[in-house]
Formats: C-alpha cells, sequence, structure tokens
C-alpha cells in the first residue's frame, strides 16, 4: 500500500477491490434508501471483510466521485501500488505469453477499456510509459470493472527499450499500422506474442514503429480509416487467443 486514499465508484470496480484487497478498504458508502439485491450483495461483502458501510446521499457521493457515474456505490481505500517486474511475469507466462503494450494512452476510458479486454482475451499484463499514459485513475478503474486488479499493469519509463528487452527473452514483437507489410491473419503467433497499438489519433512514433519485429494491418473493409485504441487491442488480442484455442 502506497499510504494514499481514493475514492473507487461503480458497482464492478468496488466489489473488485474488495475481492481481490478487502484490507485496502477503509469504507463503502452506499446511496441511502437503496434497498435492491445489488446493493445488498455489495453491503454484505463489504461487511463480511469488517468495512463499515455507511448510507450517504447522492450530493455526497457525487462529491467523493467528483461528479462521475457512481451508480450508487463508492468505496474509499489505499492507492495500491503494485510493483510489478515484466521479468518475473514472463517467467510465470513461459511460451504463453501474451502482452499487450500501449504507446499512449491519455483517455481513461480506453485504459479501462484496454485492460478489461486483456482480462477477457487472457493477456498477461497491459504495458505503458510513464509520462504518456493516465494511470489507474478511478475513472480507469470503474471503466475496467474489475480488470484493473486482475490483469498485471506495468508502467515503463522507455517503451522502445522495453519492446529491445522483450525480443531478447524470444518475445515477438508486433505494431499495428495502417499499411503494415502483413496482414493480423498472416503472422506467425506460436509463442510468446507482444502487440504494440499507438495512441489516439498519433499511432505508433517512429522510435516504437523500427524497433517492432513487423508491422500489421487489420484489414478493413469499410470506409473508415482507423480503429479505437482498445477496439484494435481487442482484435489483435482476439486473434491470438483464437489461434491458440485452434490449436490446443
Amino acid at each position: 500500500m502506497s499510504g494514499q486514499t481514493q475514492f473507487i465508484y461503480g458497482f464492478h470496480a468496488v466489489t473488485a477491490r474488495l475481492r481481490a484487497a478487502p484490507e485496502s478498504v477503509h469504507e463503502l458508502y452506499l446511496l441511502a434508501g437503496r434497498r435492491d439485491p445489488r446493493a445488498a450483495d455489495l453491503s454484505a461483502l463489504a461487511e463480511s471483510h469488517g468495512v463499515r458501510v455507511l448510507q450517504v446521499d447522492a450530493v455526497r457521493l457525487d462529491g467523493m466521485a467528483k461528479g462521475a457515474r457512481h451508480q450508487g456505490a463508492v468505496a474509499k481505500a489505499d492507492v495500491v501500488s503494485r510493483q510489478l517486474d515484466l521479468d518475473d511475469i514472463l517467467d510465470q507466462a513461459g511460451q504463453e505469453a501474451l502482452i499487450l503494450l500501449l504507446d499512449g494512452v491519455t483517455d481513461p476510458h480506453n485504459l479501462g477499456a484496454c485492460l478489461r479486454v486483456a482480462d477477457f482475451f487472457g493477456a498477461h499484463a497491459v504495458v505503458a510509459p510513464k509520462d504518456r499514459a493516465v494511470g489507474l485513475t478511478p475513472a480507469v478503474l470503474k471503466v475496467a470493472s474489475g480488470a484493473a486488479e486482475t490483469v498485471p499493469y506495468v508502467s515503463i519509463t522507455n517503451l522502445a527499450r522495453t519492446i529491445e528487452d522483450l525480443q531478447e527473452r524470444g518475445v515477438r514483437v508486433y505494431g499495428t499500422a495502417m499499411g503494415g507489410a502483413q496482414k493480423i491473419h498472416q503472422v506467425d503467433l506460436s509463442g510468446p506474442v507482444a502487440w504494440v497499438i499507438g495512441a489516439e489519433g498519433e499511432g505508433l512514433r517512429r522510435l516504437t514503429r523500427e524497433r517492432c519485429d513487423a508491422l500489421v494491418e487489420i484489414p478493413r473493409q469499410g470506409q473508415v480509416e482507423s480503429l479505437n485504441l482498445s477496439v484494435a487491442a481487442a482484435l489483435c488480442l482476439y486473434e491470438s487467443s483464437r489461434r491458440r484455442w485452434a490449436t490446443g
């Protein structure tokens, strides 16, 4: 724990924190007068871990969530600082390693969605540079719907160097880009793989493109030229997972 606290809001985010690290939750605030099963279940979960549950009005909840949509549930919790080492993650994942690298992600909804798809398709980590990412803010935790508690998020200093480190460990690193030399269905996805997705509106930086083993294009049929970052991440992770499922 870092010693700092934050407000986590939304049923999925609060439930995930209570299940993953109940000792980090100080108090649970629920909208006064709410008696539905969802609120009752969350209250019971909190009480089972010795967390105090308080009934408060909507104005107070709105203030804690700074106007964001909280669904009537807010928790005061420690900022969990996990010292994650990418080498340890690779050691555990072995030849099945599947890593998502983000070359900049400043929109909390995109980062939350990336964590969510990473969890859904079994990625072992989401990696992003410290100075080009929004970080694990309360808004990110809400959008992630619990995935921030299950998928390691690794903050790094230098993405180009991290790509080189992955390659030295035998990980194929593919960057997504329009006009890539290969289509996504053509690349070799056996063994450990890392996908690099570019920032919203900018794509991959030149240095990042140069470090990748190959640039890969997701074929399009319509007129829209690019995909949302999290959608592109979902397609890349799905294709990797599909190949692995197909080969057992």
